[in-house]
């Protein structure tokens, strides 16, 4: 096993400590199964937001947990190969056990990060983290998001332009926009507003956002990279000085 590798399932014991030992931080992705238009895969939220949190701690430390493919909230959940959860307490109930053990393994900082951004999505991220973090625990946990990621070129979207790009910086072979109408024959002046992409018959069905046709793969790249950039800042920032080059302490029993 390569010593970058970074990926919790991949790890033996011994490798989780040396890494925690540089830097004492797990990365939790969150997505869920959720209609994406035509023309990308149902995971993506997943797939982003692993995505840039493995580059994140292959380049920075610390270590990413496999991602978690179940969401809440948004106006997708009767959409073809969707799986939503109607609330937030089966979710919740997994984190925070995985929160749980995380803290007893000496782990100093969990970040949730969600490739999924639905309203319902962010406030159990974020009630998560605030009902955690207090001066008796040993380890913080920060809630943030991908729509979160601040400076970058694109506006955050559901299935559009950002999305496409973010994905196509990570997975570029899994962005189909052949399977989206031509321009020609549905150019953009005739989609109506975004509402009307609710409708099957609309050629951008359950796209909302930039229309994705103007994907250029050349955007990706940079796209990704300021990404991981936020979100190694983020750590960074929130980690205690004193915990960042600490070997972590013993496990709890």
């Amino acid at each position: 096993m390569s010593a970058a590798e970074a990926r919790l399932e991949f790890l033996a014991p011994e490798d989780i400590g040396a890494r925690l030992a540089v830097r004492p931080v797990v990365y939790l992705p969150l997505g869920t199964i959720e209609w994406h238009g035509k023309h990308l895969p149902v995971g993506l939220d997943a797939l982003t937001a692993h995505g840039l949190c493995h580059r994140a701690a292959t380049q920075d430390g610390g270590i990413v947990h496999p991602a978690i493919y179940y969401g809440t909230g948004g106006g997708h959940a009767s959409y073809p190969w969707t799986v939503m959860m109607e609330t937030e307490r089966e979710i919740a109930t997994l984190l925070g056990k995985t929160l749980a053990r995380l803290e007893d393994f000496g782990v100093r900082m969990a970040l949730l990060f969600s490739g999924h951004f639905a309203e319902g999505q962010l406030a159990m991220i974020d009630a998560i983290a605030r009902n955690w973090n207090g001066p008796d625990r040993a380890m913080k946990v920060i809630a943030t998001s991908v729509n979160r990621v601040g400076g970058l070129a694109l506006a955050p979207d559901h299935a559009g332009l950002f999305e496409t790009t973010l994905l196509g910086g990570l997975w570029p072979d899994l962005v189909r926009l052949d399977r989206l109408p031509r321009r020609q024959s549905a150019p953009p002046t005739a989609l109506g507003e975004p509402d009307d992409r609710h409708d099957p018959k609309h050629p951008l069905w359950g796209i909302i956002g930039a229309d994705p046709r103007s994907y250029d793969s050349r955007g990706g790249a940079p796209l990704v990279a300021a990404s991981v950039d936020w979100l190694i800042g983020q750590v960074r920032r929130e980690l205690a000085p004193d915990t960042q080059a600490k070997e972590t302490a013993e496990p709890r029993h």
